[in-house]
Parts: C-alpha cells; sequence; structure tokens
C-alpha cells in the first residue's frame, strides 16, 4: 500500500501537480461534533493538490503492557496514518479547560513503543472550537506542550480559536459564517504551504 501512495505522489509531481497529504485528528467521538464540522469545512477550502485523511482516535486505553508487544491494530493503523502523512492537523474541542481525554490517549499510543513517535519532525497544527467564549485556547495550549515534547514542529500564525460555534453552522454542518469562512480559507492555504516547505 505505501509503494503504491509514493508512485502516485511521483506520477502526480511529474504532471506538475504536489500532493501534500494531511493526516486530519479531530479530538473528539461524538458524532455531530462541532470540531468534526470544523474540520470538514477547512477541508473544502484547501488549495488543490491537499490531500486529506481521517484518523480515528477511539482507540483502547494506553497501557504500557500493550506498547511494546500486542500493539493493538487500531493503534497500529492510526500510527501508520500520522507517518505516511506530510502533516498533522489537530482540530480539537476542549474538556475542563485541557485537551480531550481521548485525544491524550491516541497521542500517548502513537508517541510509543519508546523510540518510534509518529510525531517527531512532523509539521502540526492545532485549531478549535467551542460552544463557549474561550474558543479552545487552553486546550490548544496544553496540546502545543505536549506537541512540542515530542518534537512536532508547530505552525505558530494564524490561530484559529472558534468561539461561541452553535450557530456558524447550517444543518448540513456548512459553515455560513462570512468572517470564519475567510479565517479558515487563510489559514489552511497558510498550514498547507508551511507543510509543502518542511518535506
Amino acid at each position: 500500500m505505501l509503494k503504491i501512495t509514493i508512485l502516485s505522489i511521483v506520477i502526480n509531481k511529474t504532471k506538475g501537480v504536489f500532493m501534500t497529504r494531511i493526516a486530519v485528528i479531530v479530538g473528539s467521538l461524538r458524532e455531530d461534533s462541532i470540531n468534526k464540522k470544523l474540520a470538514k469545512n477547512i477541508e473544502s477550502l484547501a488549495p488543490e493538490g491537499v490531500e486529506f485523511t481521517h484518523v480515528d482516535i477511539n482507540l483502547p486505553l494506553f497501557n504500557q503492557d500493550f506498547s511494546e508487544d500486542n500493539y493493538p491494530v487500531e493503534a497500529r493503523a492510526a500510527k501508520d496514518m500520522v507517518e505516511a502523512a506530510d502533516g498533522v492537523l489537530f482540530v480539537t474541542p476542549e474538556y475542563n479547560r485541557s485537551l480531550p481525554g481521548p485525544l491524550k490517549n491516541a497521542i500517548d499510543w502513537l508517541s510509543r513503543p519508546w523510540g518510534t513517535n509518529s510525531f517527531d519532525g512532523k509539521p502540526s497544527g492545532v485549531i478549535g472550537a467551542s460552544i463557549g467564549p474561550v474558543g479552545t485556547a487552553v486546550a490548544q495550549a496544553d496540546l502545543r506542550h505536549i506537541l512540542g515534547f515530542l518534537n512536532a514542529p508547530q505552525l505558530g500564525q494564524p490561530e484559529i480559536y472558534v468561539a461561541n460555534a452553535s450557530d456558524l453552522f447550517d444543518e448540513t454542518g456548512t459553515l455560513i459564517d462570512e468572517r470564519w469562512h475567510k479565517n479558515l480559507k487563510a489559514y489552511i492555504e497558510t498550514f498547507a504551504a508551511w507543510v509543502e516547505k518542511q518535506k
């Protein structure tokens, strides 16, 4: 599978189309998550040549006993997706003034076994939406702290803290706020170009 992916990228480059592969990690397991909607909308605004894959973080609880031997199949699949990507985009809600437990759990799996940190050197972006006024600022700060330890370079600017997000999407999950539409478009264009430069 990996050989086929690499061949596809080579062919695209010979035609003048450069594929940038972004692994998207949404920090919520909720089906109707605002952050899943945010991820979907920012993907639709990406420039040509950007490809997105979604990493499933519905994983068993991290247990050091299984991080060396009997590594879970679900965690291995998530790990492979991150390693195959050129960059990682985190789209996270904020729970109790920090990042959600399932997201931290997934990061713990993907950074193990020791010496196989999938985030090492991987360009990363962090955005998020909240129904409250804080706009995931604290969750993002905590996540950036973790990514710094994991040696994952981070895009600093622009920043995306979507506050009071309940009324920003219609019944189909489409973003209807023009200001945020413009901000998300600027973000994903900047992020994609930055990731491409890191290759």
